[in-house]
């Protein structure tokens, strides 16, 4: 299996600093559904792995996350592709969970669904998502959408990490990637 784990805000929709809330405020960055669909077009499996930690701040509830959910898949099934699993963290950067990212706890649990991939990417646009799918050996991937400008001027990125405008452009090097 060839496995593609995406971060959600930032790297498919825009993010907000005020958070995602309902499936209106889920708005998708250009070009970002239609490259899911690539990715699955091109044999590999597609997971989601999200912090949401609006949920534990009472901003949102689980049915308002389901309700983004169902709309995330929606478009991307109409796009022709298909997410496989999404995982969420619904805790708050001060609780003691092993699923937050950094921590590799999402991706742990994605992959125990899934299976062991052969073959397996982390997208993500902040220096947390790529260190958890490091942790459990993804090759990283980030992102200039969302908050990936601020990582690249701020933080160290891990070494071998490819970067590139949007999910759209990440997604054309993965399928023809060759380490």
């Amino acid at each position: 299996m060839k496995l593609v784990i995406l971060d959600r805000d930032g790297v498919i929709n825009e993010d907000s600093a005020l958070f995602i809330k309902n499936a209106q405020e889920y708005i998708p960055i250009p070009g970002s559904i239609e490259a899911i669909a690539r990715l699955g077009e091109n044999g590999y499996t597609v997971a989601v792995a999200t912090n949401q930690s609006g949920i534990a701040r009472g901003l949102l509830t689980l049915q308002d996350l389901k309700a983004i959910h169902e709309k995330l898949h929606r478009l991307v099934t109409e796009a022709g592709g298909k997410i496989s699993e999404v995982a969420f963290c619904p805790h708050g950067p001060t609780d003691s969970c092993d699923c937050r990212k950094p921590k590799p706890g999402l991706m742990k649990r994605l992959m125990g669904t899934l299976g062991t991939p052969e073959e397996y990417f982390i997208v993500g646009d902040s220096l947390r998502d790529l260190q958890a799918g490091i942790a459990v050996g993804a090759r990283p991937v980030l992102v200039k959408t969302g908050k990936g400008k601020k990582t690249i001027a701020e933080d160290t990125l891990p070494e071998g990490t490819r970067i590139f405008e949007d999910l759209s452009a990440a997604v054309n090097w993965i399928i023809g990637a060759r380490w």
